[in-house]
């Protein structure tokens, strides 16, 4: 009876911990460069002459990161930030249409959810992990010097990651990742004539941030 209390007690014990983990959350805020490797379908539409392409830039901005701790090495997350303004310069048989200045620019709102693996137990000074998910991207207040109507569509599409955890205290720790996107979206824009190109965005983003364990 003494060992079986003693296990009872044990297991209700390791049920606590467990509990007490799964209740974990993690706040995380970082600085993310966004890089966008894009492709065109070059731009199509009466009288644009042959060649006609965009070049797509990169940017930079704030995110904000909330995790939900499932047990010691899995969890939940999900990835907002300050939507980046994304700009994009004439090129091809068009790039001397740079001279008026960026040829059209959009906000980039781009909320994606996570489902992680952590490497190691607990309170480890190191712990890598790896991610995967989905990616929603939804362009707002799209200009362009070339119409005056234009928008992007959304796009729903994959998101994997990596990245690692450095235990400061804690409660604190910096984290540093790289995550890979698929966004594809149909850019029309529209003045009299109807101008249109396929963006694959392509976007690869590196964060580095604190997080903190509450």
């Amino acid at each position: 009876m003494k060992t079986i209390s003693s296990l009872l007690v044990a297991a209700a014990l390791a049920g606590s911990a467990f509990a007490v983990q799964a209740q974990d959350n993690v706040f995380k805020i970082g600085a993310t460069r966004y890089d966008t490797h894009a492709k065109t379908s070059g731009i199509e539409g009466v009288g644009v002459p042959p060649g006609a392409d965009v070049k797509v830039g990169d940017a930079t901005t704030v995110i904000f990161v909330y995790e939900r701790l499932f047990g010691p090495n899995l969890g939940a997350e999900l990835v907002i930030g300050i939507p980046p303004t994304i700009k994009a310069k004439a090129a091809g048989s068009v790039e001397f249409l740079n001279a008026t200045g960026t040829v059209l620019e959009t906000e980039n709102w781009s909320p994606t959810v996570l489902f992680n693996y952590h490497f190691f137990e607990p309170g480890a000074t190191w712990r890598p992990y790896v991610g995967a998910g989905i990616n929603y991207t939804k362009f707002k207040n799209t200009k362009s010097s070339l119409a005056p109507n234009a928008e992007l569509g959304s796009s729903w599409g994959p998101a994997v990651q990596v990245g690692i955890e450095y235990a400061i205290t804690k409660d604190i720790s910096a984290f540093a990742s790289l995550a890979a996107l698929k966004v594809k979206s149909k850019v029309v824009a529209s003045d009299g004539t109807v101008l249109t190109t396929t963006v694959d965005f392509r976007p690869t983003t590196y964060s580095l941030g604190v997080a903190y364990k509450f």
